[in-house]
């Protein structure tokens, strides 16, 4: 039979565990959103710069196009033309086949840099996840410790630390570049 002394102790020592719980994953989670937040901000140049690069590559393409008409306009305005303008005409022809040359080299060169981007945004998203998936798995054992609190239920707090623990490994693992991810969980939760 307890006494109420004991009782009392036991309630005490929960409450301990509870509130040394609450502040490591509380201290945890500031750190790893930090970090968080400076990986979403590189995501976002990531991003931007893709963009960018695409629609640099899209206005490449365009005036390839253009240039390629301007040619065909030119040698079709060249059959009936006088000497003179048919001289100036293949001019502007040669100049129009230099800068196709132009855009040939830099198109390949902008799309390639345009997926190097993506790649990064992809990489970049990757390590987010894990840490969404932290702050979610932290975020529930919170929410069972203040449960815990309230009820005095040691289960319930061996409970929170399975989700803290899971919480801590997706922290950790985003913190340093590790490959772990639950891809089921993501998709789930996407």
């Amino acid at each position: 039979m307890e006494t109420p002394e004991s009782k009392a102790d036991a309630q005490s020592r929960l409450n301990n565990l509870v509130a040394v719980s609450v502040a490591l994953l509380a201290s945890f989670m500031a750190v790893t959103k930090v970090k968080d937040d400076n990986i979403c901000q590189a995501m976002v140049q990531a991003k931007a710069d893709a963009v960018d690069t695409w629609n640099e590559y899209q206005a490449k393409r365009i005036k390839h196009h253009l240039t390629e008409t301007a040619i065909n306009q030119a040698e079709a305005l060249q059959l009936s033309a006088a000497p003179a303008t048919a001289a100036r005409l293949d001019e502007q022809r040669v100049k129009y086949a230099a800068q196709i040359k132009k855009y040939e080299a830099e198109e390949p060169e902008l799309a390639a840099k345009a997926k190097a981007f993506e790649a990064s945004y992809d990489a970049l998203n990757f390590r987010d996840d894990q840490f969404d998936m932290s702050d979610a798995a932290l975020s529930i054992a919170l929410g069972l410790m203040a449960v815990t609190a309230l009820t005095n239920k040691t289960w319930l707090l061996h409970f929170s630390w399975c989700f803290a623990g899971f919480g801590a490994v997706l922290g950790i693992a985003g913190m340093c570049g590790l490959s772990l991810h639950p891809d089921w969980l993501t998709r789930l939760l996407s």
